[in-house]
């Protein structure tokens, strides 16, 4: 038994309450009889139908209490509790598959597959993942994180199921936020033309689709997923299909009735038979409407209404905030934390509103990343040239390129991890086109909890490699501020990639200067070994330079590289040591070792950085720490090669 198991207190509002009730502030008892029984879903599928309220009450206290303790993604898991419970109950899994899409929503699946005592060390270094992972569970069937992608596996799945003869189902979970994304639109188009047995459940949570739903809807879900509307269907095609233009006009006019009472149209278009939208948090209308799908043929679409935050209060009234928070007491929710250092991520939303000020043709971009990015105040002082596009990267990048074709500047803030699905288009619309677009890279780095997944580590290898781009890595919040200014002001393409977190507690200059472009700085004077450090690695890199005698130097460049002071460091110098926080291969060392091949220097050099593997999740301290990339780590690795 964890030590979650043993909570008897639930806080604000979460009870055995449904949908749209509430009750009582203040605690209520919870007791895990039901849950704590459960290791697979094989003995959730031995339940009584009628026990499954009190087990859907026992685990979104169970994700509340493990998530205050943890943090992690809280909002979203506590709205998918009924819909985790529901899809386990009807479907045989993990022999049906089941692809959740992003992944934030898993944590109700994961404590229901066998991972319950895991949740204890949840995001935490050799703990379970906050995302599903194929190598974690047979029940994660499909590794997901970046949004999106789950109908493409799922269907895939189904594809394979039916070339080998297997009778098992394929089901795509996604959000309405995931909707936005075109691959998620291809899927379906694929899906459509596909005789597959798929079915896509879209877990609306923002009611950016339907209306208010209710009896009526969930009434008329059960009746159009049932198999008499199927058979008679399918036999009035059967039966159509032989008169010239009687089946496109009766499928045309069944496609009208279900438009009247539901959002079905879109759907039904790419060849799917549409159902719902019914109350993701009602069980009893849930599970006889999944039992009439499972024994449907084709691409079938459900669409359930689901709330963020779902029975916990403060979280309902501020879904964003509880979105991924961290430690917190749940019974007093999220207290305002006192005034420190400034992120990288409020220094750049600083700097953009500041800038807005001085040019009214800046206009700023973001793929559904807001309030990560710091561009809550933008947004709301500069409403009209702010554009949030959803979750479609690709096509804020080039949507950034037609507004720089008409003098607009653009920046595009986006995670580093994320900007590798515009990459096309950063090389096809903007660097080929020298567009003055500038990209501002957050999460630099390693992220912490989220792991592999959103670790921004390769982003300066498949940068450096466009031409018209300049890439720049700021040491300190000071430098954050000047090199957007900097990079505002090139009128090129240019990326400034800085980490998650604070930095180092540099005092920031509000007046604003442009950095002479390929231009590093020279720390400290030392002899025989130089450090050449990229980015957030300066400090690290003092630290060791102190215990080895060491000159160092900030780069602040990664393209064009400060050709002048690598050539007089490695003529002054036995070593040379490159030090970043991205993979060695193809990043900022061996952007040193082409550079000193070309000026034709021989001189030892010492590249540090990521291995050729991925990280995993934990605590980035500690993670830096483990592959030799704080000022220990630099100085053992240093003074081996001086060994040797």
């Amino acid at each position: 038994m964890s030590a979650l198991e043993g909570s008897t207190n639930l806080p604000h509002d979460i009870g055995t309450a449904r949908a749209g009730e509430s009750r009582a502030g203040g605690y209520n008892p919870v007791m895990n009889e039901l849950l704590g029984t459960i290791d697979d879903p094989a003995q959730l599928r031995a339940l009584d139908r009628r026990q499954l309220q009190q087990l859907a009450h026992e685990l979104r206290a169970f994700v509340l209490d493990s998530v205050a303790r943890t943090g992690g993604h809280l909002s979203s898991n506590l709205g998918t509790v009924e819909l985790t419970i529901a899809l386990h109950y009807v479907f045989d899994t993990p022999e049906d598959r089941i692809v959740w899409d992003v992944g934030h929503q898993t944590y109700p699946h994961k404590i229901l597959t066998g991972r319950r005592a895991g949740m204890t060390r949840l995001r935490m270094l050799d703990g379970i993942s906050g995302f599903p992972r194929r190598v974690e569970s047979p029940y994660d069937t499909f590794g997901t994180a970046h949004s999106s992608t789950s109908i493409s596996a799922a269907l895939g799945m189904a594809a394979a199921a039916k070339l080998k003869g297997e009778k098992r189902k394929s089901i795509a979970v996604i959000g309405d936020g995931a909707m936005s994304a075109g691959m998620a639109f291809e899927a379906m188009n694929n899906a459509g033309a596909m005789d597959v047995d798929l079915l896509v459940v879209l877990n609306d949570n923002e009611m950016s689709i339907s209306p208010p739903v209710g009896a009526l809807t969930n009434y008329l879900a059960r009746l159009l997923s049932g198999r008499i509307y199927d058979t008679a269907r399918r036999a009035s095609e059967h039966l159509l299909k032989r008169v010239p233009g009687a089946w496109a006009l009766a499928r045309r006019a069944e496609e009208h009735v279900k438009g009247m009472i539901t959002p079905s149209t879109l759907f039904e278009e790419f060849g799917f038979n549409y159902i719902g939208p019914i109350d993701g948090h009602d069980l009893d209308a849930l599970i006889p409407t999944l039992v009439n799908i499972r024994k449907l043929k084709g691409p079938q679409f459900l669409h359930v209404v689901t709330r963020k935050g779902q029975g916990y209060k403060l979280a309902e009234d501020d879904p964003i905030a509880y979105h991924g928070p961290g430690t917190f007491d749940p019974a007093q929710g999220l207290q305002k934390a006192p005034a420190g250092k400034p992120s990288y991520s409020q220094i750049f939303g600083e700097w953009l509103c500041d800038m807005a000020e001085a040019d009214p043709m800046l206009v700023a971009i973001t793929p559904a990343m807001r309030e990560g990015s710091g561009m809550v105040e933008y947004s709301e002082r500069f409403a009209e040239r702010y554009f949030d596009v959803g979750i479609a990267e690709q096509h804020a990048v080039t949507f950034a390129a037609g507004l720089a074709c008409e003098g607009m500047k653009p920046v595009v803030a986006i995670y580093s991890t994320f900007l590798q699905r515009g990459y096309d288009q950063l090389i096809h619309d903007v660097a080929i086109q020298n567009l003055p677009v500038v990209f501002a890279l957050d999460r630099g780095g390693l992220v912490g909890g989220d792991g592999a997944t959103h670790n921004g580590v390769f982003d300066l290898a498949y940068l450096r490699t466009v031409p018209n781009m300049t890439v720049m890595l700021p040491a300190d919040e000071n430098e954050c501020r000047q090199m957007l200014y900097t990079a505002y002001m090139l009128g090129s393409p240019a990326a400034v990639r800085y980490p998650r977190g604070t930095g180092p507690g540099v005092a920031i200059e509000r007046a604003m200067r442009a950095l002479p472009v390929g231009s590093g700085e020279l720390r400290r004077e030392g002899k025989r070994v130089a450090l050449l450090a990229f980015g957030a690695m300066l400090r690290p890199a003092l630290e060791a330079a102190e215990l080895l005698g060491a000159s160092v130097a900030n780069m602040r460049f990664v393209k064009p590289l400060d050709r002048t002071l690598v050539k007089q460091l490695a003529e002054s110098h036995e070593l040379l040591v490159t030090i970043e926080e991205h993979q060695l291969m193809g990043g900022a060392g061996s952007a040193v070792c082409e550079l000193l091949a070309e000026l034709g220097i021989e001189r030892r050099l010492l590249m540090l950085g990521l291995p050729d593997r991925f990280i995993d999740h934990g605590d980035p301290v500690k993670l830096l720490a483990s592959v030799g990339l704080d000022g220990a780590g630099i100085v053992k690795s240093v003074r081996a090669v001086i060994a040797e």
